[in-house]
């Protein structure tokens, strides 16, 4: 299905660590094969984001072949102030071509004031030309990130024809947040999302959200208020 508020833009940089949350707490760090999703809806969120929308990522394109670099580095623990030898495996030289589009976010229904279409839609493609609002990372804070427009599917990609088809086996999709509830389940509640990810000729093509049979209840979260005291009136 197309939608008219499509964006396309290309995200690069020098190394890349996408993984999931639980594996980030501390110890060795390892790199997923791909971004993603959560990680790339990241990169859309600091380029534009407002309450009133919810970015979803339809399809990612590997432009460079993938390959990591071990790298040691020497992590402060969380409880007190030392640190220590580890060893972080990244995605080096990373390159990737993103189709993302918005929807009305349902669980906002005070903002349905704020849903102008061609005013988001226009704003995040200024936004993209500019680089982004916020700064940009590939997964983790020390792996910047640089983004410019493009067009998806434009130019070669070094899996456009070989292997036809690679799977990554079950890999982290996201979290639902209480904000993005899609279902009764996920209402008021934190939900973290797997599936099984398979790559054709360079692009990964995203379920929705909703569409993830595999996820995991993480427990109760409110959702944030943009008003004093809860209730509709003054903004905060």
């Amino acid at each position: 299905m197309q939608h008219p508020n499509i964006v396309e833009f290309q995200v690069t940089g020098d190394y890349g660590l996408f993984s999931d949350p639980i594996l980030r707490v501390g110890g060795e760090k390892c790199s997923y094969q791909v971004p993603t999703y959560e990680a790339l809806k990241g990169i859309l969120s600091s380029v534009y984001w407002k309450p009133t929308i919810i970015w979803y990522i339809d399809a990612v394109r590997v432009m460079n072949r993938i390959q990591t670099e071990v790298k040691g580095v020497r992590p402060i623990h969380y409880q007190d102030s030392k640190n220590e030898l580890a060893y972080y495996t990244y995605l080096k030289d990373c390159r990737y071509q993103v189709r993302a589009h918005f929807e009305w976010n349902e669980n906002r229904p005070e903002l349905a004031g704020d849903r102008d279409e061609n005013k988001h839609h226009n704003i995040a493609r200024r936004m993209i030309r500019k680089g982004g609002r916020r700064d940009v990372f590939l997964g983790t804070r020390e792996c910047q990130g640089y983004v410019e427009p493009c067009v998806f599917g434009e130019g070669p990609g070094i899996y456009d024809e070989d292997p036809p088809e690679l799977a990554f086996g079950l890999m982290y999709h996201g979290i639902t947040y209480a904000d993005e509830a899609y279902s009764p389940e996920t209402r008021g509640r934190m939900t973290v999302r797997f599936w099984y990810p398979v790559m054709k000729k360079g692009i990964i093509t995203f379920p929705r959200p909703e569409d993830c049979i595999l996820t995991k209840d993480l427990g109760e979260m409110p959702v944030k208020s943009f008003y004093r005291d809860g209730e509709p009136g003054e903004v905060e």
